[in-house]
């Protein structure tokens, strides 16, 4: 079913729920029983396609009544089912089945096709398609009210459920906070698997921020991206929200420092030219902790169990950079051991081969 259309009203700027907290509201799962102007008027989610948003209530499902202004059908087929159904031996000898089967077409025409002026009953999700809001009728029937008991019933019922339910805003209870900032986790971690992903994908050896932070973009707000020069001033405890681009460059800051945690990256020189080594990559790493297992399982003191994995550490920090983590050497002693260039031995111990 496709609503009248109407120009639909300049969405202001909100900040949308996040999509984890959408089944606390009653109203996500129901078929809400919105007026049609409202349906027009409803913002989209930016996070999910064909979910959308009255009062900050998140909808996908409703349920309208109408009067038919015009009709467009085609030629397409209707499919039956019949359940099973015990007779007596008299209503067997009465029962006709092609009687039967023509009453029940008859039934199901009077009922499916309609005329301009009838009552309607919709019920369905909505979607968006070529710019034009409309119904994806799950339910429809003709309704027969010749004294418009339904129509009055209805028209009583619709704005009581406005004042209880729908014109008031969802608010979180104090579970759902603690929920929110598992939220906040969640897209933390969704943001770190991109970064992840991109790494093991394009096996690039080195970056910079701003050569991965696009990646991240859908999972903030749509809002547009502002340069560093366009930024404001720092702000102060009475400024608003947040914008997109601190969100953003936020997310981005933790699920790198997420990766240096996990020895995946690390920066070689800290400055303000943020280059990020993708560790098992780095071939000047890898060199240098074999040369320094090369040279020190010469020394008779390292000879029979070969180095300490912090002797090791302590000397690519000496040689190489200050900035290598354990977790970072870790990974690249697990990365020579499988090409088969060094050898544990125990108590995290490593010898050259």
């Amino acid at each position: 079913m496709q609503p009248e259309a109407t120009e639909p009203e300049e969405d202001s700027v909100w900040e949308e729920p996040p999509s984890m907290l959408w089944g606390l509201d009653p109203m996500f799962n129901a078929f809400n029983r919105l007026y049609v102007k409202d349906i027009l008027h409803m913002r989209e989610s930016c996070q999910v396609s064909g979910i959308y948003f009255y009062n900050s209530h998140p909808i996908f499902k409703v349920d309208v009544l109408g009067t038919v202004v015009y009709k467009r059908e085609r030629e397409d087929f209707f499919c039956y089912g019949a359940g099973a159904r015990s007779f007596g031996s008299s209503a067997r000898e009465d029962f006709n089945p092609a009687s039967e089967l023509k009453k029940l077409r008859q039934a199901q025409h009077s009922s499916s096709h309609l005329e301009i002026g009838e009552l309607l009953r919709v019920r369905g999700p909505v979607k968006t398609s070529r710019q034009q809001r409309e119904i994806m009728a799950s339910t429809y029937y003709k309704v027969s009210d010749p004294v418009m008991a339904v129509q009055i019933s209805w028209m009583m019922e619709v704005p009581q459920l406005y004042r209880q339910c729908y014109d008031k805003p969802f608010h979180l209870d104090s579970s759902a906070q603690n929920i929110q900032g598992g939220s906040a986790s969640y897209l933390l971690g969704r943001a770190t698997r991109i970064l992840k992903d991109f790494l093991k994908e394009k096996e690039v050896t080195r970056f910079r921020p701003y050569d991965v932070q696009d990646l991240l973009q859908p999972l903030v707000s749509r809002q547009p991206l502002r340069t560093a020069s366009e930024q404001e001033p720092e702000a102060g405890p009475s400024s608003g929200p947040p914008t997109s681009f601190k969100q953003l460059r936020e997310l981005l800051q933790k699920s790198l420092q997420i990766l240096q945690d996990e020895g995946l990256v690390f920066r070689k020189v800290k400055c303000q030219d943020e280059v990020y080594h993708v560790t098992e990559r780095d071939k000047d790493l890898l060199m240098a902790v074999r040369d320094i297992l090369r040279e020190d399982c010469r020394r008779e003191k390292y000879a029979e169990k070969g180095c300490h994995i912090l002797h090791i550490l302590s000397s690519v920090r000496q040689r190489y950079s200050r900035n290598v983590s354990k977790a970072a050497l870790v990974l690249v002693l697990k990365a020579l051991e499988c090409n088969s260039d060094i050898i544990s031995t125990i108590d995290s111990h490593y010898t050259i081969l």
